[in-house]
């Protein structure tokens, strides 16, 4: 069908939308005659009908890649247009102009098909609504989409065809560069090298990431950042994440590492980071090149990384106080890693400590962690803390205080670095103020105005590294050690005297334990306690959790046990009577005040009831004991005759409460109703008790003979 015949009067009374687009800026500025080409389009349109002033030109996606219509405004606006009838037909010079993406794509053809929009490129006029136009644009897109998948292909292919001999040239770390032949080798910079190889120390020293931005702090250290896309580095305050970045960077262990992370496209279009696991890297070369580590202790890193979890959110502990909680501020919970809580309750008399982890009840509304009472755990931690406090202790926090020394020489040495290079860089903005022509003042102000900065840093750089200095005076003299090494003889004295105030042992507490972690075990009803030495030394305790209200007061096992046995031949009263003669007490007899409690009926029945016990009654059933009415029915008398009987000895009756009593039916030799005239109730009770008595004696002279 001719292009001509296509248009109809009520397309031309609509405008003609022409879309115009280039992938990328280098494409819009050097691929000239492609632009040229597409708004030549406009000619097309006015060769079928419609006038200059109906032709809407949209070129505002220039620049923007047709894999998703997400960025695209232009687009948007296009198939906006088009929805609400304003389009007569929709001018592109082929269809991935239009859109790399097939459902982007259809969505359009759609839209044109329900609008009646026509569609042209440089091969024709086209009709969405036409069944064999609609199937040769949809075949047209489709090759679009397998036209860039093929581009991207070819391009990516090649790219891990270098990554997998590990030639393909990354950004790399701050600390290491690229040498003139290519390969990897530290930085030329000894400051930056140097603060590298303390960060990963520091790291092995304290084991965490938040630990280690403290003690950069601590030192005044500053840590290297190189700009992006950029040789420049530049020194800044260490931060967590920095350090993080850092500790999960292969890069530093000498590991060729490529493909660590992936990206995804949402349901938006919008990319999203995800990280790969090792084992899902694109190419993984250890010992590729150089490094600050090796890979094992890359992979160790890793690990620590992976056990503190979330440990930089931990609360910090805080000062000593006046409470009886003696690990105040250094209780972590085992389970969560936070530092507990401390709560006091005031019970008998007396206040109680309890080392409470509830933080996720109050941000999450979760039940409470742990709830520890602290009296066991303070008892535990004194008489190990007065064990440890030994000469030999001393002479261990010497050596420990020497290697101390050594440390803040190392950071000291970093600062003299750091004063180096202000003074490099304030003896080269001197030289560039001595070179300018002193007459030229608008240029020599500002240089002079640089040298002055410079200065200035210098200046702060030399102050910090003496601040610094005076703070890490911390050497013991002889003096000082042999009152230590006298104090521990006294320190048990010391430790367990009333007088001594709770804030104070606190403070000497800080001195020796970094931490205590505290799990609960309620199975075993025991408490694990993982001391950590400020040395670095960790020892484990156990302790007996004390027992709850409920437990305290809780009847002992092995009553429940006898009261079992018991019921096979006794109601509750007389169980009662037998376990007081015995001396066995209720657990409510260990509530103060309560000592002289007994057992009775009522105790000894909710004790059946709370612990399911088989009643007497359900016992007496199992034994094929009867009700009155069955055992009247049994033995075709009135019941009040079985109650006589019973009275007699005729029929034994058994007890199941102090009311009501099951009746126990002869297996032979069943009484029979007779007139008590002639053969009275006690005289056939009477040969009954002879009969039991001579039928054991007759039956073994049987069996002898």
């Amino acid at each position: 069908m001719k292009e001509s015949l296509k248009v109809q009067p009520h397309h031309l009374e609509r405008g003609a939308y022409l879309y115009i687009r280039q992938s990328s800026m280098r494409q819009v500025i050097e691929n000239v005659e492609s632009a040229k080409r597409q708004y030549a389009l406009r000619g097309r349109a006015i060769a079928l009908g419609w006038r200059d002033e109906q032709i809407i030109v949209i070129d505002s996606d220039q620049g923007e890649s047709g894999a998703s219509a997400v960025w695209r405004e232009g687009f948007q606006r296009l198939v906006s247009d088009v929805g609400m009838g304003h389009a007569g037909i929709v001018m592109g010079l082929e269809v991935s102009r239009l859109a790399r993406n097939n459902a982007d794509w259809q969505r359009l053809l759609e839209i044109c098909a329900l609008a009646d929009t026509l569609i042209l490129d440089e091969d024709g006029v086209y009709d969405p609504s036409s069944f064999n136009d609609r199937l040769l644009l949809g075949l047209k897109g489709t090759m679009s989409e397998a036209e860039l998948h093929v581009i991207k292909a070819r391009l990516r292919g090649g790219i891990l065809n270098k990554v997998r001999r590990g030639e393909y040239r990354c950004v790399l770390p701050t600390g290491l560069i690229y040498d003139h032949s290519g390969n990897v080798t530290f930085d030329p910079d000894t400051q930056i090298r140097e603060t590298i190889v303390h960060f990963f120390d520091t790291f092995s020293r304290v084991g965490s990431a938040c630990q280690t931005v403290k003690a950069f702090r601590k030192e005044g250290l500053l840590f290297p950042s190189r700009l992006r896309n950029s040789e420049t580095t530049v020194f800044r305050t260490l931060t967590a994440s920095t350090a993080i970045r850092v500790l999960n960077n292969p890069r530093y262990a000498g590991a060729y590492a490529y493909g660590r992370r992936r990206y995804r496209r949402t349901i938006d279009g919008k990319k999203t980071l995800q990280r790969r696991d090792h084992d899902d890297w694109l190419a993984c070369i250890p010992d590729a090149h150089p490094g600050y580590i090796t890979w094992e202790q890359f992979q160790e890193n890793l690990k620590i990384l992976k056990t503190n979890g979330r440990g930089y959110e931990v609360a910090r502990a805080s000062p000593p106080r006046e409470g009886t909680a003696l690990l105040q501020g250094r209780a972590v919970c085992g389970q969560c890693g936070k530092h507990f809580r401390i709560r006091y309750t005031a019970r008998r008399g007396r206040l109680d400590a309890w080392y409470v982890c509830d933080r996720a009840h109050g941000y999450r509304g979760e039940p409470n962690c742990q709830s520890i009472a602290g009296p066991q755990i303070d008892k535990a931690i004194g008489m190990l803390i007065a064990e440890q406090m030994t000469p030999a202790a001393v002479e261990l926090t010497l050596d420990i205080r020497k290697e101390i020394e050594a440390r803040y020489e190392e950071a000291d040495r970093l600062r003299c670095r750091a004063i180096e290079r202000a003074q490099i860089e304030a003896d080269l903005a001197q030289r560039r103020f001595m070179l300018v022509d002193p007459n030229n003042r608008l240029v020599a102000d500002t240089l002079e105005g640089e040298w002055n900065d410079k200065l200035r840093v210098l200046a702060k750089a030399r102050d910090d590294r003496e601040r610094a200095r005076e703070q890490d005076q911390l050497v013991l003299d002889e003096a000082v050690r042999e009152r230590l090494t006298a104090m521990t003889v006294d320190f048990k004295k010391l430790w367990a005297d009333p007088d001594t105030p709770d804030r104070e042992r606190k403070r000497l507490l800080a001195h020796i334990i970094e931490d205590v972690t505290l799990i609960k075990m309620p199975a075993e009803r025991t408490t694990k306690i993982h001391v950590r030495f400020k040395g670095g030394k960790i020892q484990t305790l156990t302790t007996m959790s004390p027992k709850s209200s409920a437990q305290q007061v809780k009847t002992q096992p092995g009553i429940v046990e006898l009261v079992d046995k018991l019921l096979d031949k006794h109601i509750y009263s007389e169980i009662a009577e037998l376990l007081n003669q015995q001396g066995y007490r209720p657990g409510g007899s260990a509530r103060p005040g309560r000592h002289e409690t007994r057992f009775t009926a009522l105790r000894v029945a909710y004790l059946v009831h709370r612990y399911g016990l088989r009643s007497r009654y359900d016992r007496l059933r199992d034994r094929g004991m009867l009700t009155k009415r069955e055992a009247a029915a049994r033995l075709n008398i009135h019941e009040t005759t079985l109650a006589r009987w019973a009275e007699h000895g005729l029929v034994t009756r058994h007890a199941y409460n102090a009311h009501y009593c099951l009746y126990e039916i002869p297996t032979s030799n069943l009484p029979r109703k007779q007139c008590s005239r002639w053969n009275r109730l006690v005289d056939r009770a009477a040969a009954l008790t002879t009969s039991l008595v001579l039928k054991p004696s007759t039956e073994a002279e049987g069996g002898v003979v």
